[in-house]
């Protein structure tokens, strides 16, 4: 299944996820619910997967964890914060350095309407 195909499964499964609570929660209780329906459409999904930081061909210590990581392709970041600032850009946009992966999503849930909250980052560029 494409990266695109994968974001439009990630786009229905959020939307279901924001109609059933709504803005205005933890950023941890939509994670759960989004990795609960992602699940269970038997796509292959890690939660808070470890990402090592590689620094001159050597694993350092510290490490990083993607939110949401879908068939090792695509990095979910979620958020649920008054607004989406360009710190929160350049994390997604660092995950997805790191982990060589293509497509990445930042998902605020704390907004009225779910389409406004998202943002899709492509090979360390801002989708428009």
């Amino acid at each position: 299944m494409s990266e695109n195909e994968l974001s439009k499964i990630v786009f229905d499964l959020g939307l279901k996820v924001h109609r059933n609570l709504g803005p205005g929660l933890l950023e941890s209780s939509y994670e759960e619910c989004l990795f609960y329906e992602l699940k269970k459409s038997t796509l292959k999904v890690e939660r808070q997967k470890i990402l090592p930081v590689i620094y001159e061909g050597i694993q350092m210590e510290t490490s990083y964890r993607i939110d949401i990581m879908i068939e090792d392709k695509i990095i979910i970041e979620l958020k649920s914060v008054e607004s989406v600032n360009d710190l929160h850009l350049a994390q997604l946009l660092t995950y997805l350095k790191l982990s060589n992966c293509k497509l990445g999503m930042l998902i605020n849930f704390n907004v009225p309407l779910f389409k406004n909250g998202i943002k899709r980052v492509i090979n360390g560029q801002l989708d428009k």
